[in-house]
């Protein structure tokens, strides 16, 4: 199964995607845009940005489980991770991003 991205309108108003891999579970969750444009323009960057693990900022959350965040090309963060109890699961999680999120479908 494919990558998928999931649109979302947050009960104050805003927008914001969740990136699910092909085996279902999220991997990335946007910020909150103040418009769907901004939103698109978002996953848009996902997708021209997953690819290179340049873009990859691995880290440490406060309670010590991993994560990462997607940047653009401007370094600015577009997504972060859910956390993970291992460094091996963050990496696979990268890899389901590397892999499913330039081809991802909207839902």
């Amino acid at each position: 199964m494919a990558g998928r991205f999931e649109r979302k309108k947050t009960s104050n108003g805003q927008y914001m995607f969740n990136l699910r891999a092909g085996n279902g579970e999220i991997v990335l969750t946007s910020q909150r845009y103040a418009s769907r444009s901004g939103e698109l323009n978002g996953i848009r960057s996902v997708k021209a940005n997953a690819r290179a693990d340049k873009n990859y900022e691995r880290r440490r959350a406060r309670n010590g489980k991993h994560c990462f965040v997607l940047l653009a090309k401007n370094r600015r963060v577009i997504a972060h991770s859910q956390l993970y109890t291992t460094t091996r699961s963050m990496e696979n999680g990268i890899k389901a991003c590397k892999r499913d999120a330039p081809g991802a479908k909207l839902d």
